[in-house]
């Protein structure tokens, strides 16, 4: 199995503890959401990557927005439908990402691209760009750090793969992959030796 196959299992095969363990949503997360709802206006169509347990979603929605539901993990899709949403199973490096509706207003990725690897995160960020409107949005966090890792850590029992960025590596593969203003700010993690980049840029 691929580092990508053995994350996906360990969330699936705890996906319905992560969810619960996640369900309270962190002032940084809510303030970005925020920001992002205004800039895009009720009614925007979002492409979710790593929908989880669906708590981004939900605030997403409550604030206007349209959100397609994803994630690569069946486990995480199996628990959306059963709260009644539309979900999909979906690789962001491999699937179709297209809409039938046209062009997404958005993309919001929050804690899942950290678990691609490195040498395929310009080709997921232009795949990314390539389904976005010019002007769009897009709106992802990874962990920073150097090199990779495996981690055990809060309700997931089993390991998974993590690739940590620096901010001008992670702006330079955005910037190269179609998107434009791209800006970076550091947030401090639930536990004091964690920092994470959130990253926003415009569709060019």
């Amino acid at each position: 199995m691929s580092h990508t196959d053995d994350t996906v299992a360990a969330y699936h095969l705890d996906a319905a503890a992560y969810a619960g363990n996640g369900a309270t949503m962190p002032d940084s997360v809510r303030r970005d959401i925020g920001a992002f709802a205004q800039q895009l206006g009720a009614g925007a169509r979002v492409l979710e990557i790593g929908s989880g347990g669906g708590r981004d979603a939900r605030l997403m929605e409550e604030l206007g927005l349209r959100v397609r539901r994803t994630d690569i993990t069946p486990g995480f899709v199996a628990l959306l439908r059963a709260q009644g949403h539309d979900a999909d199973v979906l690789d962001p490096l491999t699937d179709d990402l297209a809409s039938p509706e046209g062009p997404y207003a958005a993309v919001w990725a929050n804690a899942s691209l950290l678990h691609v690897a490195r040498r395929d995160l310009p080709t997921v960020i232009a795949r990314l760009a390539a389904v976005v409107r010019p002007g769009g949005l897009l709106r992802i966090s990874v962990k920073e750090g150097d090199g990779e890792g495996w981690s055990t850590h809060g309700s997931i029992s089993s390991p998974r793969h993590f690739t940590y960025w620096r901010a001008d590596a992670l702006a330079t593969v955005v910037a190269d992959a179609g998107w434009r203003d791209v800006e970076i700010a550091h947030e401090a993690g639930r536990k004091n030796a964690d920092s994470w980049l959130e990253l926003s840029a415009v569709r060019a």
